[in-house]
């Protein structure tokens, strides 16, 4: 393959608000022969098969009985106490829209770099943003918000730190909010079974993990006054009828959920070797998404577009550039082909 040469530039980066913007990308790139190999985001890209739905969850307005079975296998599923309150929503981004309006303006310290709309929702609320770079920095806030892992380093706290900090938020009447969206594949790092206490909301995704993004449902869980709130703010029938029974059916299916586990952490380990291979320096990230960093990296953007491959590019981090897992075989070769340009091989 031809060896490839560029100077590096911060604008060869375009500033995305969110992955998986195939528009966009068609729009930059045009539609590539083979079609998109979209790896913008963290969602798995082996998505869970039985998505089959009742005619009549499509017809029939939501049912309670349906929702009732969603909650009780999704809450199985995080491990959430059955003290705690716990809520049902399209999409976690739903009660993102929701949280600032719990509380009066606040001093809002949010843990970055990190999904951006964590800061955008709180300050169009009303409140004072300000992003910090370690937990000390948040200690006189009264809302602090860290995603763990972190989305896209995949910086991590264990969960008995992040209970201390809320345990010290709640005691001044402050709140902790934690973003569980890629916790799915490392549990350990859930503080579900501590959803109760006061001063904390977790946030729970449900189209990562199990790959169906846009079926757009995500969950809530904390103390039951708190939730109570947030279910108002939802109003009713505010999860569809098939995302409630796909939901159910898939919280239920312990075996796929660990055999998925398994297979995102080989994938993982599969992807770091391309990119560690094609010169890429591993920043971090989780079992479904990989941050590598490179000095052409806005070059790289750009010869992954041509090449029909989309990623994630950071504007305020020009070196960065995030990999979502390849879902198959070829998936994975046509990648490692693209990048093969990089060292003239």
């Amino acid at each position: 393959m031809e060896r490839i040469s560029w100077t590096m530039n911060a604008s060869d980066t375009p500033k995305l608000v969110h992955g998986g913007d195939l528009s966009d990308a068609i729009i930059r790139f045009g539609m590539p022969e083979g079609g998109w190999l979209d790896l913008s985001t963290g969602i798995n890209p082996v998505a869970y098969p039985n998505t089959a739905v009742d005619p009549s969850n499509l017809w029939n307005l939501p049912q309670q009985t349906v929702l009732d079975g969603l909650l009780g296998t999704a809450r199985n599923f995080y491990g959430v106490t059955a003290d705690a309150g716990f809520v049902a929503a399209p999409g976690t981004q739903a009660i993102l829209q929701c949280l600032p309006s719990l509380r009066g303006p606040s001093d809002v310290a949010i843990l970055a770099p990190t999904y951006e709309e964590h800061a955008e929702t709180w300050r169009a609320g009303g409140h004072r943003v300000r992003m910090v770079g370690n937990l000390g920095d948040a200690n006189s806030a009264d809302v602090a918000v860290v995603v763990n892992p972190n989305n896209p380093d995949g910086k991590s706290y264990s969960p008995d730190v992040l209970i201390s900090w809320a345990e010290k938020l709640a005691a001044k009447g402050g709140l902790l909010v934690v973003d569980q969206a890629f916790t799915d594949p490392t549990p350990e790092l859930s503080l579900a079974s501590k959803a109760d206490i006061s001063g904390l909301i977790l946030l729970h995704s449900f189209g990562k993990f199990f790959g169906l993004a846009g079926l757009r449902l995500g969950f809530a869980s904390g103390a039951q006054e708190t939730i109570s709130l947030l279910k108002q703010k939802l109003g009713p029938w505010a999860v569809s009828g098939p995302a409630l029974e796909i939901g159910a059916r898939a919280y239920a299916d312990e075996v796929w959920a660990m055999e998925t586990r398994t297979r995102l952490t080989q994938d993982r380990a599969r992807l770091d070797q391309i990119l560690s291979k094609s010169g890429f320096e591993i920043v971090g990230g989780t079992d479904l998404f990989r941050l590598g960093a490179h000095e052409k990296a806005g070059q790289i953007y750009h010869l992954l577009g041509e090449a029909g491959i989309l990623v994630r590019p950071f504007p305020d981090y020009p070196k960065w550039l995030r990999f979502g897992l390849p879902g198959n075989d070829v998936a994975f070769s046509r990648l490692a082909a693209a990048l093969g340009g990089l060292s003239g091989e």
